[in-house]
């Protein structure tokens, strides 16, 4: 761990020495707290808080994107399979499962991925995905290597709850878990807010930060080590979708395109989903609160949405593409927030409006910054059952109703 010298050094770097202002007035323990804090945050996202660093993102030409669509999978789908499963058993294919958020929405103050969504049965979240990746184990012969990012709050938990259900069957060897990079959180001068006089406020890097969070934790040796040359990124709340799915790995690596990404077609025009589409004749995701009026309803010559491929959070990125792409530092988001904090009088204070920022990578970014990628359509009902809410849409209710359809026994 750094010492008081080496962290006032690194704090100073960024004018923010009075994170240390308490020090003296510390326990020994709060005092290790405080000190590897600063050790393990990256304080160069507050560069970015110079305009001329990160101009305001202005988005640019948005066109439509073709999609490899159902029907173009039906016809293929026997060579697709073939070239992923022969990528998989080559040890090409790892997995990266986004875990890190809690269940607080569901009323379940632990790992979302432990929430229990069987009636007459445990069936949690974690288990609907590993029997997801384990039937391509199954298919291909071969273990595919998964990462599972937690967040601070919830790596323990999560660990441990993996060990308890003996990896749900997996093979423990395979399974690598890491903790997703924690940015500072300021105030509107830039000036780092207190939670404690021995914690500062932080926040999660961003749905976009899972690539540099393992880096950071030192994961990409294992990558490279066990020959990977495809990640496949997806969240932890879609208890149906298929994870390193060999007829889309295979779709992407025959398309010769350096990444893919599984779509829907939306459900209806306005549906709250992000589009995969074109940006000044790059690959990117068009968020559903900046698409135009004309985007929403224009269509084509059969009388289908143009702007229709939603995507769920399901991702191939080739390696190589995504050390480039790290090693040359990814946009950065700054996003006014409501941010708890300790005032100079040490009395901790829930503001009722925006008071500071939080700063967050966003993974549309990571699709724009590729030359390619290819859209993959799947069967809404057959891969999207996202759990956002205990009732209504995307909600336990409506998952299980999938489930249940696709013959997962309740």
């Amino acid at each position: 761990m750094i010492n008081y010298e080496k962290a006032k050094e690194i704090l100073a770097e960024y004018g923010q020495e009075h994170v240390l202002g308490c020090y003296d007035e510390l326990s020994e323990n709060e005092r290790e707290e405080l000190l590897a804090q600063i050790e393990k945050t990256d304080f160069s996202v507050l560069e970015n808080l110079i305009a001329e660093k990160n101009p305001n993102s202005k988005r640019g030409k948005f066109e439509p994107l073709g999609a490899v669509t159902v029907e173009d999978i039906a016809k293929h789908g026997q060579q697709y399979s073939e070239t992923g499963l022969d990528a998989i058993r080559a040890g090409k294919v790892a997995a990266v499962l986004l875990a890190g958020g809690q269940g607080t929405r569901l009323g379940f103050d632990k790992p979302k991925g432990m929430y229990n969504i069987g009636i007459t049965h445990e069936l949690t979240i974690f288990r609907c995905i590993m029997g997801n990746l384990m039937d391509v184990v199954k298919k291909a012969g071969a273990f595919v290597p998964l990462y599972i990012m937690t967040s601070e709050k919830n790596y323990d938990d999560t660990v441990q709850h993996f060990r308890e259900k003996n990896y749900y069957g997996y093979d423990s060897s395979f399974i690598r878990f890491f903790v997703q990079d924690m940015a500072p959180s300021v105030d509107f001068d830039g000036r780092i807010l207190m939670e404690s006089r021995s914690r500062f406020a932080t926040s999660p890097n961003g749905n976009g930060g899972w690539f540099s969070s393992m880096v950071r934790a030192g994961l990409l040796e294992d990558i490279k080590s066990r020959g990977v040359e495809w990640l496949n990124v997806f969240a932890v709340d879609n208890v149906l979708q298929k994870i390193a799915d060999p007829m889309f790995v295979g779709a992407v690596i025959d398309s010769g395109m350096q990444s893919g990404g599984k779509v829907v077609s939306k459900a209806a025009p306005d549906e709250r989903v992000g589009v995969l589409c074109l940006e000044d004749g790059m690959p990117s995701i068009v968020e559903y609160y900046e698409i135009t009026d004309e985007m929403l309803t224009r269509r084509d010559e059969q009388g289908r949405l143009v702007y229709r491929f939603g995507v769920i959070l399901n991702y191939l990125f080739g390696v190589e593409k995504l050390i480039e792409i790290c090693n040359n530092r990814m946009p950065m988001h700054i996003v006014s927030k409501k941010i708890p904090y300790m005032d100079e009088n040490g009395t901790f204070i829930k503001p009722d409006k925006p008071n500071g920022h939080k700063f967050e990578t966003l993974v549309l970014d990571m699709v724009h910054m590729q030359d390619s990628c290819l859209a993959y359509e799947v069967v809404r009902e057959k891969e999207f059952a996202p759990i956002k809410n205990p009732t209504g849409i995307d909600s336990v209710e409506s998952a299980r109703e999938l489930l249940k359809l696709n013959g997962v026994e309740l």
